[in-house]
């Protein structure tokens, strides 16, 4: 294992910059949070687990990073207020936040009941809805800022996770109208789309979908799953100067997936292909650690 991120953008990128990351205690949350980090941010981990965003912060700090962490139920409105007001009493103000927290469950839509529809909305959209507005209110209309809210692959339908695939199309509605109506203040608002990423996500699904989990490659036309390096470097870019003219948009990290059409014949590119240096796999994260589907 490496020592350090191998991130592509310059060191000290984010040098004294203060950015939240929800969901941050695992997976693409815990990625993007060592990268910000490793660039220089002053990182603050939100997330409903306490160990997992202690054990993130540790990390953090022991490559060389500063971590910060706040225990918090995103779908809770007092709690939200709450957590943003103790982070710009500490911090001084907020200049990022990557709104990733989600979570959803598999089952054909006619099995969802009222209660799993509303946890799953809950938490993909309202939360995000919570969080983006009190950075705004509380820091980012009086001195600008970003947010980078990640969504998901929901281009041509979401059979299995209809719940999911709704809160996420409002979710990036809501990116498209924040972007207007927050650029006044100097605010930018985009959206990140990961499609099938071998990320610790994976490892909350039952284990009767684990081969329908290592297949899903098979529908890719880069032939493989991405990783969270390769999302969080997405989200970075969107956080950076250079894409201080952007905004309102979406970047999709799904190799190319929602073209790929039935008919066309062979679509995934052939092993040997994958490792031409155009498409190979970018491990940038040094303590990433593959799903347990994909370890055995």
């Amino acid at each position: 294992m490496n020592a350090h991120y191998r991130s592509v953008f310059s060191p000290g990128l984010f040098t004294g910059r203060v950015i939240v990351v929800t969901g941050g205690g695992s997976g693409i949350g815990r990625c993007t949070a060592h990268e910000l980090a490793s660039l220089g941010a002053h990182v603050v981990l939100v997330g409903r687990k306490l160990d997992k965003l202690q054990h993130v912060a540790s990390e953090i700090v022991a490559d060389g990073g500063k971590a910060f962490f706040h225990a918090c139920d995103i779908r809770d409105e007092e709690m939200v207020k709450s957590v943003v007001q103790a982070i710009v009493l500490t911090q001084g103000r907020i200049d990022g936040l990557v709104n990733n927290a989600g979570g959803q469950y598999i089952s054909p839509l006619e099995k969802i009941g009222g209660k799993g529809w509303d946890a799953v909305v809950s938490t993909n959209l309202t939360g995000g809805f919570l969080m983006a507005r009190e950075c705004f209110v509380q820091s980012m209309e009086q001195h600008g800022g970003v947010i980078v809210n990640v969504i998901a692959d929901i281009w041509g339908s979401m059979p299995g996770m209809a719940h999911s695939g709704a809160a996420r199309a409002g979710m990036l509605n809501l990116t498209e109208t924040a972007a207007v109506e927050w650029a006044r203040s100097g605010v930018r608002v985009n959206a990140v789309a990961p499609g099938y990423i071998a990320s610790s996500g994976m490892d909350q699904y039952p284990e009767d979908a684990a081969d329908m989990l290592r297949g899903m490659r098979e529908t890719v036309p880069l032939g493989r799953f991405g990783n969270e390096a390769e999302t969080s470097a997405a989200i970075v870019f969107l956080l950076s100067p250079a894409a201080n003219f952007i905004s309102g948009a979406v970047l999709r990290v799904d190799g190319a997936r929602p073209q790929a059409r039935m008919g066309w014949g062979q679509v995934t590119a052939a092993e040997e292909v994958q490792q031409r240096d155009a498409v190979k796999p970018f491990d940038g994260f040094h303590r990433y650690v593959a799903p347990k589907v994909f370890q055995s």
